[in-house]
């Protein structure tokens, strides 16, 4: 569970960055989870776009997303979800305490 200095840090960091997802009228798949699964272990941080013809709400697919990956939920601004997990062989962001 990250602390709220955590998440703080965590967005700073993520400010910067595109969208390198897309979730849109197919919803949450099994592949989709494998694709964003493998990307957060490369990357450890990154967004997720929820497009507009997406039919679950952009809660629901933050929380299927980052329970289905193992990730954590850092924000959901707008129709972007933050997610980030630690990497286990690529660690590249060290949380502040």
């Amino acid at each position: 569970m990250l602390t709220g200095k955590q998440k703080r840090y965590l967005r700073s960091k993520a400010h910067h960055l595109d969208p390198i997802f897309q979730v849109g009228k197919g919803g949450v798949n099994d592949n989709m989870v494998k694709q964003i699964s493998d990307a957060l272990e490369a990357r450890e941080l990154f967004k997720i776009s929820v497009l507009q013809n997406c039919e679950e709400d952009k809660t629901v697919v933050a929380e299927e997303l980052a329970g289905r990956t193992g990730a954590e939920l850092v924000q959901i601004i707008g129709n972007t979800i933050v997610l980030y997990k630690e990497s286990v062989e690529n660690k590249q962001i060290t949380l502040p305490r």
